[in-house]
């Protein structure tokens, strides 16, 4: 295994070897750069900077914990800055290196390291949880709507906080909850979540949120094959079954990503935390023409409205993470 791991940062560092130094670098969470999710989304991100700016950037997909400091450490010392990491469960890594190489730029997104030359992107998930709690209600005959996270971990259990007050407000009488699983294997689990999905289908549940990697894929299948609705996350889902998904709780992973790399390029980039939420555009629902005839004028106005009183404080959304409780 420690000669695979070897290999696999060797080729990174092969492959990024053509580049000047001082280009940026990415590395993915556990559930690969394709899971048509919170990963996909940084490197949507990363995309659009590359087409925008014309530089290039080298990329890590982690596959087993073991990884993370070692490929980290491999970018930094090849110079490549900023360096970008998806995910909380960089953390550790991260706080270790950052003071080792202090003239490197670093973002983390989904977690707090506090050191002088790491930016630290959160998003306020609560908030757009909570409007498409509303929209669930809204559109389910029987009130009951499901939840299916991926790792049991405070941050997906604020994405169920979020979306149970939500729900509640719009006059779902039950929200079923389930989480995937408590290691990191339960971000990409399709088939587990096709199977939570279909339980709590069996139990009255007729619209379905994922928060769950790619292990959400298989959650949106199952509703889909059962007659009922999904609701994706991160990226925007709808079109991976289009008539079928009632919407996605967008988190702007892309924005968070383009912007570390484009500051960063621009001279104007700045540590400390930045926190995203409904008022600062990065978190948000996903309408369009995939969904359009699942939405109705009623949804869309009730989302509005609660937009709109969630930023100026006159409706306040449970953080989960604030107390790891759920007042709903």
């Amino acid at each position: 295994m420690k000669k695979l791991v070897l290999g696999l940062l060797a080729s990174v560092a092969i492959a990024g070897s053509a580049y000047a130094q001082d280009k940026p670098a990415l590395l993915y969470d556990l559930g690969g750069k394709f899971d048509k999710s919170f990963n996909e989304a940084a490197y949507g991100g990363a995309e659009k900077f590359k087409a925008e700016a014309g530089i290039e950037y080298v990329e890590f997909e982690v596959s087993n914990a073991s990884q993370r400091e070692q490929a980290l450490r491999r970018f930094a010392e090849d110079g490549r800055n900023p360096i970008v990491m998806t995910g909380f469960s960089w953390a550790d890594s991260l706080a270790k290196i950052a003071d080792e190489f202090p003239d490197t730029k670093f973002a983390i997104i989904d977690m707090v390291v506090d050191k002088p030359n790491v930016k630290s992107v959160v998003f306020k998930e609560e908030e757009g949880s909570y409007l498409v709690g509303i929209m669930a209600a809204m559109a389910s005959q029987s009130k009951k709507v499901g939840f299916v996270g991926g790792m049991d971990i405070p941050l997906i259990r604020k994405f169920g906080c979020g979306y149970v007050g939500g729900a509640k407000a719009a006059g779902a009488t039950e929200v079923i909850q389930n989480m995937t699983g408590d290691t990191p294997a339960a971000w990409n689990d399709p088939t587990k979540g096709g199977e939570i999905a279909k339980s709590q289908i069996d139990q009255g549940a007729d619209v379905v949120y994922a928060a769950a990697g790619g292990t959400g894929v298989g959650v949106l299948q199952a509703a889909a094959d059962n007659g009922k609705l999904g609701i994706g996350v991160d990226s925007n889902q709808n079109g991976l079954l289009p008539g079928k998904i009632l919407t996605s709780m967008v988190k702007r992973v892309d924005v968070a990503v383009y912007e570390a790399f484009k500051s960063a390029k621009d001279g104007a980039f700045k540590p400390g935390i930045n926190v995203l939420g409904l008022k600062e555009d990065g978190v948000g629902v996903a309408l369009d023409d995939n969904n359009k005839s699942l939405v109705t004028p009623e949804m869309t106005a009730a989302v509005d409205k609660a937009k709109a009183d969630i930023i100026a404080g006159t409706t306040k959304v449970h953080d989960y993470m604030s107390d790891n409780a759920c007042p709903y």
